[in-house]
């Protein structure tokens, strides 16, 4: 990485003085700026009714949505930029869009129709007679490029553009007579400005430092409802989280191309897997192959991978793939591309490295593949959440207890038994599901009447994703079983009349499986 700039590096009571000769020379000598504003984007539409949906749910609020800012990896260099899920979903903000923004949803009197005008609120490029232009090295346009113009972000993203220095102001007009919301994690600085003007309103909100805890608190009293800033703030945030549940047109097309880029990288992989067995730390080879092509066809990986062969695999999170990859194991890869729409896929598949499933190897492998069969059989809108999961777990206790690994006198029925069984759970601990979009586990913020307790509904797309697990050192199952761990992972859409796997592409059962690599290796 490059210097931070000389103004930067020094103190203030070392740093060399701009003189207005250096300052002259350094902004003189440039070839104008492209004239013309940018085409308005795809997804501006989507997001503007993503808008109104919020507009209509909090009505005479001003709803307050930062993008978030740097994050510090280590003293002076940063992690690269992501806004804030909540954000990106209602400006259509992308990988390569502007951090310290601010989004601001400000409430339109009613004589002028209502509802809501959405203001953006960031730093616009500066002009390249302003020492920001050559001194900044986190804004100036010498160190990171140019900026769009307010034009550009109106003309592109159908929002009201503004300076992030009038943001103060905007969010705290008013404030004694109308009620002010933000997602509070997305930028603590922002929360700060949103506390200050809620500490001036005639209101009783108290602001979120004087809570003791983070537990929704509503009080009677003989004045009537005290609300709690926590309150205000996790209502919005559960509100926009839920809806993200259901995907529009635009999103489903971002999740197809994040499934069709992650499908190449699992093929690289596959056919470049012999580099991995040579090297040593071939977990870690595996990671960057998939690593370069994600970064290369999208914005990079949606998470961090999961490259983990032999007793790796029975690791649930295992990211930190410094083990070897052998012949005679499997490797379970667990990966998947964002898009520079900030989507991601989430895709699992469960490889012999050697091209071939041992014997004990195939029937661990079929039986997460006929649980995952009999998951994906049940989704169809109106059904609930939960029942894939207890799908797939039905079929996983089956498996056990036929190969005899539940403990005795317990059968399928009783491990299923919520409060005295769940035995099937030592070698599947985790969910079949989740929902997937903006975030690898997307609208985690909504509640769970909501989200595991709420029926599917077209449009949603949710992983399903059983597995098997027999640690090394796990003394209740046969030698043979030991060391093997199998997951297979779909991303699917619920549709009007059942489901579509957007990840059928990718092989799943055993035969299909060895025919993928035996193809891709010839």
């Amino acid at each position: 990485m490059s210097a931070v700039s000389e103004e930067q590096q020094q103190s203030e009571s070392r740093a060399r003085p701009i003189t207005d000769e250096l300052r002259s020379f350094i902004s003189s000598g440039w070839s104008p700026r492209p004239s013309g504003t940018p085409d308005r984007a795809p997804v501006a539409d989507f997001a503007g009714a993503r808008r109104d949906a919020v507009s209509e749910r909090f009505p005479g609020e001003r709803l307050v949505v930062p993008a978030g800012g740097f994050k510090v990896r280590s003293n002076d260099t940063d992690y690269v930029f992501r806004p804030h899920t909540a954000f990106a979903h209602l400006t259509g903000f992308g990988s390569d869009q502007e951090p310290d923004a601010v989004l601001v949803l400000e409430p339109r009197d009613q004589t002028d129709g209502g509802g809501h005008e959405a203001v953006l609120y960031f730093r616009p490029w500066g002009g390249r007679d302003s020492d920001e232009f050559f001194s900044d090295s986190r804004y100036g346009e010498f160190w990171v490029g140019a900026r769009p113009t307010l034009a550009d972000v109106e003309a592109e993203f159908g929002l009201t553009a503004r300076h992030i220095d009038e943001l103060k102001d905007a969010v705290g007009k008013d404030a004694g007579h109308l009620t002010v919301r933000v997602v509070r994690d997305a930028d603590p600085e922002v929360a700060a400005l949103v506390d200050a003007a809620r500490a001036t309103a005639s209101v009783d909100v108290r602001p979120a430092a004087e809570e003791k805890s983070s537990e929704v608190t509503v009080e009677e009293s003989s004045q009537g409802t005290e609300t709690t800033a926590v309150d205000l703030d996790e209502e919005l945030a559960a509100f926009l989280s839920t809806l993200r549940l259901v995907k529009d047109e635009w999103e489903i097309a971002q999740m197809r191309a994040a499934v069709a880029a992650t499908h190449l990288g699992f093929d690289e992989v596959i056919a470049h897997v012999h580099d991995a067995v040579v090297k040593d730390r071939g977990e870690r080879w595996v990671e960057g192959l998939f690593g370069l092509h994600a970064r290369h066809e999208g914005n990079g990986v949606g998470y961090d991978s999961i490259c983990a062969s032999g007793n790796h695999a029975t690791t649930l999170h295992w990211i930190k793939n410094t083990g070897e990859v052998n012949e005679g194991e499997l490797l379970l890869l667990d990966a998947g591309v964002e898009v520079d729409a900030l989507y991601t896929a989430d895709i699992t598949r469960t490889l012999p490295v050697d091209g071939t499933f041992g014997e004990t190897q195939r029937r661990i492998y079929d039986a997460v593949y006929a649980a995952q069969e009999a998951a994906m059989a049940v989704i169809r809108p109106g059904v609930k959440f939960s029942d894939v999961h207890y799908a797939a777990i039905r079929v996983i206790a089956e498996h056990l207890h036929e190969w005899g690994f539940l403990p005795e006198g317990i059968d399928v029925e009783a491990s299923l038994d919520k409060e005295h069984g769940q035995h099937h759970r030592r070698w599947m601990v985790h969910g079949t599901s989740h929902h997937l979009g903006l975030d690898v586990h997307d609208c985690a913020l909504a509640t769970r009447a909501d989200y595991s307790d709420a029926e599917l509904k077209a449009g949603m797309i949710l992983t399903v994703e059983p597995g098997l697990y027999f640690k090394a050192d796990d003394e209740l199952v046969p030698p043979e079983f030991r060391g093997t761990g199998v997951r297979i992972e779909d991303d699917i859409l619920v549709t009007a009349d059942g489901y579509e796997n957007l990840s059928a592409a990718l092989p799943r059962s055993a035969d299909d499986v060895e025919a993928w690599i035996a193809r891709l290796r010839a």
